[in-house]
């Protein structure tokens, strides 16, 4: 599927970049990901781990916008430079159903 990243910036999100919609605040440093609607609807919801070949276990706890599918999004912090190096990328990813 195809994986992008993004920041905790207002620019790139609402007025509160920080809050993710699970409820949870994010914090440079969390491994955290943004999944599109389709795939929360296939079992990755908030709270689930995430193996991401060649970049490691991550958590969902955000969700994307509707006009997404099969795509997720890692959280970078604040760091754009990380993000724009991450660019967009195709990646395996592998979970166990709750």
């Amino acid at each position: 599927m195809t994986a992008t990243a993004y920041n905790s910036l207002v620019a790139q999100t609402d007025g509160q970049p920080t809050l993710t919609a699970s409820g949870e605040r994010l914090a440079p440093g969390m491994r955290a990901i943004a999944v599109s609607r389709d795939l929360e609807q296939a079992g990755l919801r908030f709270g689930t781990r995430v193996e991401i070949d060649g970049h490691g276990e991550w958590v969902v706890l955000d969700r994307m916008a509707p006009r997404w599918r099969r795509k997720i999004d890692l959280y970078m912090g604040t760091d754009e430079a990380a993000a724009r190096r991450f660019g967009r990328q195709t990646v395996r990813i592998r979970w166990s159903p709750k």
